[in-house]
């Protein structure tokens, strides 16, 4: 199933192997415990502020934070065409 994932944890190994959720969290002036969900990857909104700080930090785009899981297309199409049967019952 298809779903939203923070990529921190990838894009902090890319730019600096050594680099930890305090230090980073010390450098972008934000919440230890908001770094550190996003890195584990148990963080259901993603507060724009931390977005941008850390998209200046990483010179990244947003998308390469936040990634969607792969998912194929034929996968979409089953289910659309499932809840249209559903909804026609």
């Amino acid at each position: 199933m298809s779903a939203i994932r923070s990529n921190l944890k990838e894009v902090m190994e890319k730019h600096d192997p050594k680099l930890s959720i305090r230090k980073l969290a010390k450098d972008v002036n934000y919440h230890f415990d908001s770094i550190r969900r996003m890195y584990k990857d148990e963080m259901v909104q993603y507060p724009r502020d931390l977005l941008l700080k850390l998209c200046i930090y990483f010179d990244v785009q947003p998308g390469e934070l936040i990634v969607i899981e792969d998912r194929e297309r034929s996968e979409f199409i089953i289910d659309e065409s499932e809840e249209q049967q559903e909804e026609l019952k």
